[in-house]
């Protein structure tokens, strides 16, 4: 009973992670702070997972990482369209190689469970650590990001996005833990330490307003009827 719920918990929060994310990105079009490979990543990981859940018959790995990898899908697409920088080859190339490597080990375990001898189980073993192995790396970009430049702006990462992220990563890393998944435990370990960064990094340079043009005018005005109103004092001699 302990175990299903805590699959179920795992299951909504990562359902619900990304979408705080998705409305910033999608909807309010504000996507600075955002690495393309990680989000590149969030895309080809769920794909990963999706099949092993469907080789190791874990239905509620298909069921949340397609709704996560479906979020993860329209963040990158808004990345995109928001930051044409990203769209050169270069570019492409760098982000896009770990979600490839990813995504082509997914579909060599599907060609590897259709072969005689071979069982889904097996294939998902061996996909599961892979996956396991490849979270290593896709936690390192976004913390590694926002470490490396403590002036970046990241008025496009959605705080709640990252505490959904750690609590379902914890959840994960629990249900792994007593389902006997090592594959799942580990990499929810990883997720958990990258959001946990993340989550501080937010926390600690919390977002200052941004000064629109309309509000640089209108503080100049202040301070020029100030500076008008300070001469005439002292002209009057008070």
């Amino acid at each position: 009973m302990l175990t299903h719920a805590l699959g179920l918990v795992a299951a909504v929060l990562s359902v619900s992670l990304s979408w705080p994310q998705v409305y910033k990105s999608c909807v309010q079009r504000r996507t600075n702070g955002l690495s393309a490979t990680a989000c590149a990543l969030g895309v080809a990981m769920p794909f990963g997972w999706i099949t092993y859940g469907l080789l190791s018959g874990e239905r509620i790995q298909v069921m949340t990482n397609t709704a996560t990898g479906l979020a993860g899908l329209a963040i990158l697409v808004a990345l995109m369209v928001t930051q044409p920088s990203l769209r050169s080859g270069r570019a492409l190339l760098v982000a896009g190689g770990s979600a490839g490597a990813v995504a082509a080990a997914a579909l060599l375990s599907l060609a590897a469970a259709a072969l005689p001898g071979v069982t889904g189980g097996m294939a998902a073993s061996v996909l599961g650590l892979t996956l396991a192995s490849v979270s290593f790396v896709s936690a390192i970009p976004q913390p590694l990001a926002l470490l490396r430049n403590r002036h970046m702006d990241i008025s496009g990462l959605s705080p709640l996005r990252w505490r959904l992220a750690a609590g379902a990563c914890g959840s994960w890393f629990t249900y792994g833990l007593l389902t006997g998944q090592p594959a799942v435990w580990s990499s929810a370990l990883v997720g958990l330490v990258s959001a946990g960064i993340v989550v501080t990094v937010l926390h600690v340079r919390r977002e200052r307003p941004v000064l629109t043009e309309a509000d640089v005018v209108e503080v100049t005005r202040v301070c020029w009827r100030s500076s008008i109103t300070t001469r005439n004092l002292a002209m009057a001699g008070v």
